[in-house]
């Protein structure tokens, strides 16, 4: 499992992030990693189908997972076949200071933020081991960043629905 970074929080969880911002009420005008906080929340969602309709000419690709609203636990499950699940791994990628800042503010435990928000990640693409390497060369040459967060792995009983393990 490869993941490209995402520009922010790719127009999802916004109901979440309203009630954050009542809550919490920051100061939308103060400078939040060299720019205003409220642009950081308005960033716009990266479009990833140029460098991933290149890779697809050079490379199997056997699932594409855009992860929208339902963040990483509820869309990278819609790509993979019955009795397997994906094994994530949440120290491969830094979580960006966006979503710790809306983790803190709003006292999201772990895996709500995973649920409703993409914390990072904004697409998941499913290679082949052996063309893992060559896949994330490919698309880091094409400017994006992107990380080896996990793998497929048989579902941990028969018959069950595919799902996410986030470790």
């Amino acid at each position: 499992l490869l993941g490209l970074a995402s520009s922010g929080a790719h127009s999802n969880g916004y109901s979440l992030i309203r009630r954050i911002l009542e809550r919490a009420r920051p100061d939308l005008a103060a400078d939040f990693h060299g720019r205003p906080l409220g642009e950081a929340l308005l960033e716009p969602t990266r479009i990833y189908v140029k460098p991933l309709l290149a890779l697809m000419r050079e490379i199997s690709v056997k699932g594409l997972s855009h992860i929208t609203g339902g963040g990483l636990v509820e869309n990278v499950p819609r790509v993979l076949p019955a009795g397997c699940d994906a094994l994530i791994d949440k120290s491969a990628w830094p979580q960006p200071p966006l979503f710790a800042r809306l983790q803190r503010d709003g006292n999201v435990e772990e895996a709500e933020m995973f649920r409703v928000f993409n914390c990072g990640i904004g697409m998941v693409i499913v290679v082949a081991p052996e063309a893992a390497d060559a896949a994330a060369a490919s698309l880091a040459a094409a400017g994006e960043t992107v990380f080896h967060i996990g793998h497929v792995v048989p579902a941990r009983a028969r018959g069950e629905e595919p799902r996410v393990r986030i470790e």
